[in-house]
């Protein structure tokens, strides 16, 4: 089980990099090149984050990729959640098919609790806190 995927992954980091830039805009081009990220999926990445209205994009000469909301208020988990979906460690399968014990296992109730801790935690770090 991967807990963070490679999309989240060069979403964070992009974010990362746009949020010491001051509000500055950035192109793809740049975010790749200082990011060491590919360009093809970031600028998937970016688009995605400005459809979910966290960035704005402007097209042309002097175009690229700004915030929308501050760094400050764009936290792990919600890049998480638009990239992966609902943060569950809990998804107990059985060759491809939910757990028959799910409903009576106990390791699972364990499980739960550190899941809503973790989200906690993760609540708490934001890109502004990130990039420092």
């Amino acid at each position: 089980m991967r807990f963070v995927t490679r999309d989240t992954d060069y979403a964070l980091r992009a974010l990362i990099y746009m949020a010491k830039l001051k509000g500055r805009t950035a192109t793809v081009d740049e975010i790749a090149s200082k990011g060491k990220l590919p360009k093809v999926f970031l600028r998937r990445i970016l688009q995605k984050l400005a459809g979910e209205k966290m960035l704005s994009s402007r097209k042309g000469k002097t175009g690229g990729f700004t915030f929308l909301l501050k760094p400050g208020d764009i936290k792990v988990t919600d890049i998480m959640r638009v990239f992966q979906g609902d943060i569950d460690l809990t998804n107990c399968l059985l060759k491809g098919k939910a757990c028959p014990n799910k409903g009576v296992c106990s390791l699972r109730k364990k499980i739960k609790s550190i899941n809503s801790t973790v989200i906690k935690e993760l609540d708490k770090i934001t890109i502004k806190s990130l990039a420092g």
